[in-house]
Order: structure tokens, then C-alpha cells, then sequence
């Protein structure tokens, strides 16, 4: 995810902190101390940090228990909203995708009945009283983990009980229509947690129902891309009609074939057609944009080390290969040279009418 960074490695996963997690600590900081003075911030700041290893605990009990069926999870992000573990793909059996799903929530029950354990009492006027220093620090830490057990076992994407929603219904329904099923309810809910906030003058509900409501849309597309993917080949999906650059060709000869063509990206080929590269459009921007120049060879900008398929090569894998972050996807025969690639927008161009 852009505008993050790895913090080091835990349980096999890459532990990543968004920037703006930064923000709210600061935001929470400040405000505490304009109430409260420093002492105020500190344990507020303190209060948000240990709130966020129990995030950082939920997810990796989705990626742990994820691991036992063969599926990775090659990072966990903190954003300010919680955070995202980033399975390689979800559990299709349905019992699977609810053991994975409810595995994070038995984290946060698990953590509340330690705390309760070690003292923090659970009344309905700590959980009323839940933003004030009146109670302990520990009484607030319980209470903020039952809240998020019970917040993401709501029945509507993306939320856990979202998925434990959609794998029930999928025992009885093909698994796009319980996904469309369960994204429209959590749209549904977006929509109510945004009334909610903007009624209420609270922005982070606000912005909790605008992440929800993106999500949701979101899983429903990738499903139904998927679902079209499982069926087709990367012979299927390439485009063959395109404007190839020689490694010599300079950068302001590239920038005249962009502006004479619609392509985004360049293959770089060798005068026998054996790919060496691909120029992007950004990369090309960048150069232009340098204080270089404009007659040095596109060899030097260009990115080398590009995906290679053949023909028969599974859609779903290549669009796995694609959110990685490749450029393109090029698919090439046993000799290198190249027959065609694929890029993002034109599988979302194939989805369109594959899915009509």
C-alpha cells in the first residue's frame, strides 16, 4: 500500500504503517492536552497504541489461521480506521472462509477475558464513559476490544461477519450473488454510519463509512472479476496491437510516441523482438521532467524486470501478479519474444464485457 512503511517482520508477515497513522496519534495527542495537559496526552497516546497492538493481534489471527490452509499473508497495515491484512486470497469453501473470518474477533474476546482477568471491571457505564480518563486504563482496553468483536461480526462486507455472511450464503447460492448479497449490506451500513456521524458531528464515523462503503464495492468487483478470471487465459486478455521502442531510441522520441498513440506503457524490444523491458508512462514523466538530457536511450529508464507468461498462462494468476504492483504482464513465447502483454486497464475492459 502507497504512503506506508515496514516497521520489521512478524509471523512471516510484513508489519507496515500507513503515514497517516501518525496523524492520529497527533490529533489525539493534541486534543488530550488541550484538555487534560500532558499527562492527559501521554496516556491517551499510550491508550491508542496499546489499542493498535490489538489490532495488529486481530489480524495476524486472521493470518495465522489462514496459514494452517496454504494461504500467506505478505503484509499487515496500520491504518488510522484499524488494520488491513492482506491475505494472498480468501478461503472458497465456505467453513474455511468462517473459520479465517472469525478468527480475529476470538482475538479481541480473548484479550478482554485476560484484562477482565487481571482486573479491569466490565459495567454498561464504563462502556457509556469509554472516552474518559475516569476510568482505568485497562477498563478501557477491555471494553474497546468487546467493542471490536461485536463491531466486525456486523453481517456485511467488509467487515468479518461480512465474510462469515457471504461463505453461509454461498453454501446455498452461487458465491457472486452471496458477495453482491453481502457488499449491499455493507453499503447499507456504510450509508447508516455516515448518517450517523454527520448527524452526530463525529468525523471519524464519517470516514469509517466511507472506507466501509469503498470496501465493500470493492470485494463484489474483485469476486466477479475473479469468478470471469477462472475461466480464461492470458491468450484472452493480451493486447497484440501496440507501438514497440528499440533499447537506443531516445526519451524524446518516446515522448512523440506517446503523444501519437493511446498506450500507457512501450515494450522495448531488440531487433529480433525478444523483450528487454517496458518504458511507462510515469517513468517517461520523470525523465522529461529531469534536468537531463532528452537524447540519453529509453534502455536507461526503462523497467526491466517485467512478469513473463505464456499463452495458456491462467487469468486469475496474472491478476494476482498485476496487484502486486507489475506494470504489465508480458506474455511471450519459449524464446523470449514477445506476443502481446496485459495491463490493468484492459483486463477491467475484459471484465466489462465478459461479465455482461
Amino acid at each position: 500500500m502507497s504512503w506506508s512503511f515496514s516497521v520489521g517482520r512478524l509471523f512471516g508477515s510484513e508489519l507496515r504503517v500507513h503515514v497517516t497513522f501518525f496523524l492520529l496519534l497527533a490529533w489525539v495527542g493534541w486534543a488530550a492536552f488541550a484538555e487534560n495537559g500532558w499527562a492527559g496526552a501521554v496516556e491517551n497516546i499510550l491508550f491508542v497504541l496499546a489499542l493498535f497492538a490489538c489490532v495488529v493481534a486481530h489480524e495476524f489471527g486472521h493470518a495465522l489461521t489462514a496459514r494452517r490452509y496454504g494461504i500467506r499473508t505478505p503484509d499487515i497495515t496500520l491504518l488510522p480506521i484499524g488494520g488491513l491484512a492482506r491475505l494472498e486470497k480468501m478461503p472458497e469453501q465456505p467453513q474455511q472462509e468462517i473459520v479465517v473470518a472469525l478468527a480475529g474477533p476470538l482475538v479481541n474476546v480473548a484479550i478482554w477475558a485476560v484484562l477482565v482477568l487481571l482486573g479491569a471491571g466490565v459495567s454498561m457505564e464504563s462502556a457509556a464513559e469509554l472516552e474518559s480518563t475516569d476510568i482505568s486504563f485497562l477498563q478501557r482496553l477491555a471494553m474497546v476490544n468487546l467493542f471490536l468483536a461485536l463491531f466486525n461480526m456486523i453481517p456485511a462486507f467488509p467487515m468479518d461477519g461480512g465474510r462469515v455472511f457471504r461463505a453461509v450464503l454461498s453454501l446455498f447460492m452461487p458465491r457472486v450473488q452471496a458477495t453482491r448479497a453481502a457488499a449491499t449490506a455493507g453499503q447499507i451500513v456504510a450509508f447508516l454510519l455516515g448518517f450517523w456521524g454527520l448527524t452526530g458531528g463525529n468525523p471519524v464515523l464519517v470516514l469509517i463509512a466511507l472506507f466501509v462503503f469503498m470496501a465493500a464495492n470493492a470485494e463484489s468487483q474483485d469476486v466477479v472479476m475473479r469468478s470471469v478470471a477462472r475461466h480464461l487465459m492470458a491468450r484472452d486478455a493480451m493486447i497484440t496491437n501496440y507501438e514497440s521502442l528499440l533499447p537506443g531510441d531516445s526519451i524524446d522520441a518516446a515522448a512523440n510516441t506517446l503523444i501519437r498513440t493511446t498506450q500507457h506503457e512501450f515494450p522495448i524490444l531488440d531487433t529480433d523482438g525478444v523483450l528487454l523491458g517496458f518504458l511507462t508512462r510515469s517513468a517517461l514523466f520523470s525523465a522529461l521532467a529531469a534536468d537531463a538530457p532528452r537524447t540519453r536511450p529509453v534502455s536507461q529508464i526503462m523497467e526491466a524486470d517485467i512478469p513473463r507468461v505464456d499463452l495458456s498462462a491462467g487469468l486469475e494468476t496474472i491478476l494476482d501478479r498485476l496487484y502486486e504492483g507489475a506494470a504489465a504482464i508480458a506474455v511471450c513465447d519459449k524464446d523470449g519474444h514477445l506476443l502481446g502483454y496485459i495491463t490493468r486497464e484492459n483486463v477491467g475492459e475484459l471484465m466489462v464485457v465478459k461479465s455482461r
